[in-house]
């Protein structure tokens, strides 16, 4: 019984709000694509990069995520292109969407230097089902029927990169649309993201990377992501992330080779949340199939 009632009150929220709607993540800088069409192509190689996270462990009904993304350079690496799938649940919510990245790279100066602009276009969907659900007045309309939606979205956004650095502003959801299907009392926001992250070289076998996401829509707090890296020999990450007024964790990943790099994260709620459950978890694979006139020299950093 007590299991059903958080899954109604984990439904009820995320069918009512109209705050903070996209999967976040805490491991954002190994796959900015997921919100900034204008990293596609950066990394200079067909890159794929999935991601799994399983969020406060323990909750029935919690939100569980899913990222799936490939990215590209062409046309002597002034363009780039890719797409990015990506599902969500939580409660009786489902949220996905498919997304085409194209993003044009304009070199800055003779070195490295690239200001990047991007744009995408594809399908957001949402579906509710409220079959599993205990409610005390059955004949409520609301949970009579499953409800879902598919709109066609737009983003857009801009990257300033370099091999140590990079800056970033972008909306992946440009245009507010109805998630409910029926009532239109429900929207989809829009949402603006601010990204930044700087790679300092202290000696030969050791780098740190501070990196910084911001996320804001409108009528709700920001979501602020902070973490520090630690890079020991090109190979291993490690980390630590806080996120304003919501929790803090810690992340690591391994370089196997010139090809794979797989990553895991964990953080905790440090509110009212943190004794009813188990935290967060998260696995990143990340995978450079290929890269054209071996520019993939060492690992990146982002």
């Amino acid at each position: 019984m007590m299991r059903k009632i958080i899954l109604l009150f984990i439904s009820i929220v995320s069918l009512q709000a109209k705050a903070q709607q996209d999967a976040q993540t805490s491991m954002y800088f190994f796959n900015p694509l997921n919100y900034n069409p204008a990293y596609a192509g950066t990394r200079g190689s067909l890159n794929v990069t999935g991601v799994n996270r399983a969020q406060w462990v323990g909750w029935d009904g919690a939100p569980r995520t899913q990222f799936l993304s490939v990215h590209a350079p062409i046309a002597q690496k002034h363009i780039g292109l890719g797409g990015s799938l990506s599902y969500d649940k939580i409660g009786s919510r489902s949220a996905y969407s498919a997304m085409a990245n194209f993003a044009y790279h304009l070199r800055l100066n003779s070195k490295d230097l690239r200001l990047s602009f991007g744009a995408s276009a594809g399908i957001n969907g949402n579906q509710y089902d409220f079959s599993d659900l205990m409610v005390t007045d059955p004949s409520d309309p609301t949970f009579l029927t499953s409800n879902r939606s598919v709109k066609t979205q737009f983003g857009s956004g801009v990257y300033l990169h370099s091999k140590k650095g990079y800056l970033g502003f972008s909306v992946p959801k440009l245009l507010k649309r109805s998630i409910d299907g029926n009532t239109g009392s429900s929207f989809i926001q829009k949402h603006y993201y601010w990204a930044a992250g700087y790679v300092i070289t202290v000696n030969s076998i050791f780098d740190l990377k501070p990196s910084l996401l911001i996320k804001y829509t409108k009528n709700a707090p920001a979501t602020i992501d902070v973490n520090l890296s630690a890079h020991l020999y090109k190979m291993l990450w490690v980390g630590g992330l806080f996120r304003y007024n919501e929790s803090m964790g810690f992340n690591t990943s391994y370089q196997i080779n010139e090809k794979f790099m797989v990553g895991y994260a964990f953080d905790f709620p440090f509110n009212s949340l943190n004794y009813r459950n188990w935290g967060s978890h998260e696995i990143v694979l990340c995978m450079d199939i290929w890269s054209k006139n071996n520019a993939f020299i060492s690992p990146r950093y982002f």
